[in-house]
């Protein structure tokens, strides 16, 4: 499977998950975007890392970015490798003496690591085709976690037993615009 080469496009507010942000990574000479809901605190970890900022005491990401290269490991790259239940899976892939290492991460943490590291990130074809949403004009890339983007990113955080659950709730409230995002969500991934 050929890797397919993501730059960071943006980051933004979630304005549907209170507390969240929206990651928007972008194929490389490409129009696809994944948009991924991270924490604050990854957030703020990779805005710091972007800006090239030192805060005064080392941040997590920072502390083992500092440990690994003390026991001289390098991260060479950072795989998006698997879309589950709306959920993005990564792998930090190490190197140490030439012997090469696969550790499972969180998305966010592994970004905030590979920027650190000044490593490149990379998905599949899979992942964008399931995921990713298209970007037919460079403008509208501020405007990405906005309506659908967003919306998408809200169902993507949750199970698909708790989707079952919020469209019962959403039909029973007469929200049927809302119930019939997260139909769609829900059928998206039985189709999987």
């Amino acid at each position: 499977m050929d890797k397919i080469l993501l730059e960071i496009t943006g980051m933004s507010y979630s304005h549907s998950q209170s507390g969240a942000y929206a990651l928007i990574l972008g194929e490389v000479n490409g129009a696809r975007r994944l948009p991924i809901i991270i924490g604050g605190f990854e957030a703020q970890s990779i805005a710091l890392g972007l800006e090239k900022m030192q805060p005064a005491r080392p941040m997590t990401h920072d502390l083992m970015k500092n440990f690994a290269d003390f026991y001289g490991i390098e991260l060479t790259e950072v795989i998006i490798h698997k879309f589950k239940e709306g959920v993005f899976h990564a792998l930090l892939i190490c190197n140490k003496e030439g012997v090469i290492s696969e550790i499972d991460a969180r998305t966010s943490d592994a970004v905030a690591l590979a920027i650190r590291f000044k490593c490149p990130v990379y998905t599949f074809e899979k992942i964008l085709s399931e995921a990713g949403i298209i970007m037919e004009n460079a403008a509208d890339e501020g405007n990405i976690d906005e309506g659908a983007a967003d919306e998408e990113n809200e169902m993507s955080a949750y199970l698909t037993s708790e989707l079952e659950e919020m469209l019962k709730m959403a039909v029973e409230n007469e929200e049927y615009e809302r119930a019939s995002l997260i139909r769609d969500e829900i059928q998206k991934r039985k189709r999987k």
